[in-house]
């Protein structure tokens, strides 16, 4: 008798971060958006973190980046991704705001073709059955 597979860790979404999750079912990407100085604001916080306002709105991003730092992992950290080694953990730039910076995965390209200020592009990517991820691949 074999094992079953390992379950990926999964966030546990509260009322901060519960629309960026609901957004990423829907295969949408969004992001906190201030109403008073207009800055996006990630990850997702109770208060702007420029002008300290609560006036704060989920916005749907374009999905485009750029590459701005990346390690390739080649040792698992939880069992979910040991038969998934190696894979590329980064820092993309999201192209609405400078330094709107997200973590994620960079898929479909071999990690010895990245480099910094590559173009990428969002993917939603369902890793295990009723759990999506927003990752990222090289743009065409």
């Amino acid at each position: 008798m074999t094992d079953p597979a390992p379950s990926p860790p999964r966030p546990i979404p509260d009322p901060v971060t519960q629309f960026f999750w609901d957004g990423v079912a829907e295969r949408r990407l969004l992001v906190l958006r201030c109403r008073v100085c207009k800055r996006y604001n990630h990850p997702p916080r109770p208060v702007c973190r420029f002008c300290l306002s609560t006036e704060l709105d989920p916005t749907e991003m374009s999905g485009r980046a750029t590459l701005y730092s990346w390690t390739v992992a080649e040792q698992a950290f939880h069992p979910f991704f040991a038969d998934k080694l190696p894979y590329v953990y980064a820092t993309v730039e999201l192209e609405e705001q400078a330094g709107l910076r997200m973590i994620t995965n960079i898929v479909e390209c071999p990690h010895e073709l990245l480099h910094i200020e590559m173009l990428v592009e969002v993917v939603f990517n369902e890793i295990a059955e009723d759990f999506v991820l927003p990752q990222f691949r090289p743009r065409a």
